[in-house]
């Protein structure tokens, strides 16, 4: 492990069926004027909404609501969240939703005191907060994201055809707290299940898909990914399984709580595709990268051949006897492919609404990072694109 790193994640979970009886506490630590933000209203039909307001009454609260965040949380909804929290002279955010209300969340957190348009500041030009901001908890609903234990979020802006994320310096915007209840989660569509458990597999892969070192950050990566890939086929059979979706639960957290990232440069560009391609369609986060991962992983394979082999062995269980090391990371991409026709995911974009037409404004919406086994050009990135129709 050659990296220079430093690590700090100061956000308190708080995991397992009665989780929700530790809000109460941690709310006392705040002051009176809490935001509720939550998504469509699928929480009032399950009764998590009832449990939550409850709780923060009997803590004395004086609450307002932002309702009908969406899947793509856009920045007309980021303003006008904003002006509620301003009018509410908000002390506390309390998210209760998926990744994309706790995204959500964060954004309207350090855009309250933002004298400038936070697009702008955040999401353009990446600039990290100079004002005060407004601290955050979380009641997860959904996994998938790992929003509940990092400081990203990502936001959509429709006109400029860009959705956008912005994983913040300062741990103080990550959440305070979350709390994960496996029950939650048992009343998600079976779509946004799956579409879930592939942005889990994908954020693991976008850090394991970088770097030559012997790098203890991989090791955990492929447990990780092993540990998901079993839990995921008994819950594409049984989306009622308790144990499994814990342990989906689980394993999102530690994808994106900055752990396995250490001493990594890490690739993203799957994300940057998938992202753009989110902001032309619409189309569900999950569903986006999986319709561009393929081609992208045989795009790039060559460069970094010797971890696709590892990939292949170590998480796959390929055999390599026989095989040249192209042939070994090719059988891993094809059972990597099997799984994933397996649980149901998009393997194209055409199946999310993307047309031909539309490839030049995917191609100017995709962010180039540099971190992984390939730098593309826009040219690649075009390829890329009508391998993915």
């Amino acid at each position: 492990m050659l990296g220079n790193f430093t690590y700090c994640n100061p956000t308190k979970l708080y995991f397992g069926a009665d989780a929700l009886s530790n809000l109460g506490t941690e709310l006392k630590k705040y002051g009176k004027n809490v935001v509720l933000v939550y998504g469509g209203g699928s929480i009032k039909k399950n009764g998590i909404y009832d449990d939550v307001v409850r709780i923060l009454q009997e803590e004395g609260k004086n609450i307002a609501e932002i309702a009908g965040v969406m899947p793509n949380p856009t920045i007309e909804k980021l303003y006008e969240g904003v002006e509620i929290a301003r009018n509410h002279h908000a002390d506390f955010l309390l998210a209760v939703g998926g990744g994309s209300v706790c995204d959500y969340t964060k954004a309207v957190s350090v855009s309250v005191n933002c004298e400038e348009d936070p697009w702008e500041k955040y999401y353009i030009r990446f600039e990290e907060p100079d004002c005060e901001t407004l601290p955050v908890g979380c009641v997860l609903t959904m996994v998938g994201t790992g929003s509940e234990m990092n400081a990203g979020s990502v936001i959509t802006n429709h006109k400029a055809k860009l959705k956008i994320g912005h994983v913040f310096a300062d741990e103080k915007i990550m959440p305070r707290f979350s709390i994960m209840n496996p029950n939650y989660t048992l009343t998600l569509p079976h779509y946004q299940m799956v579409a879930g458990i592939y942005d889990i597999f994908n954020h693991i892969c976008e850090q394991y898909f970088s770097g030559e070192d012997d790098n203890t950050s991989d090791y955990i990566s492929e447990g990780l990914m092993k540990s998901l890939i079993h839990s995921s086929r008994i819950a594409n059979q049984n989306d009622q399984d308790y144990e499994a979706r814990s342990n989906i639960m689980w394993t999102a957290t530690w994808a994106l709580n900055t752990l396995v990232a250490k001493g990594k440069a890490t690739d993203w560009m799957v994300h940057m595709l998938g992202q753009s391609a989110g902001a032309v369609t619409d189309a569900t986060h999950g569903m986006t990268l999986s319709a561009v991962s393929l081609p992208y992983y045989k795009y790039i394979m060559d460069a970094g051949l010797p971890k696709f082999v590892r990939f292949a062995k170590n998480v796959w269980d390929v055999n390599p006897e026989g095989k040249t090391d192209k042939e070994i990371a090719l059988a891993g991409l094809d059972a990597m492919e099997s799984w994933m026709r397996e649980l149901g995911l998009a393997m194209s974009l055409t199946e999310l609404g993307a047309t031909e037409d539309m490839l030049d404004d995917l191609v100017n919406g995709a962010l180039i990072l540099e971190g992984g086994y390939k730098p593309l050009t826009k040219e690649d990135i075009r390829e890329i694109y009508k391998q993915s129709m």
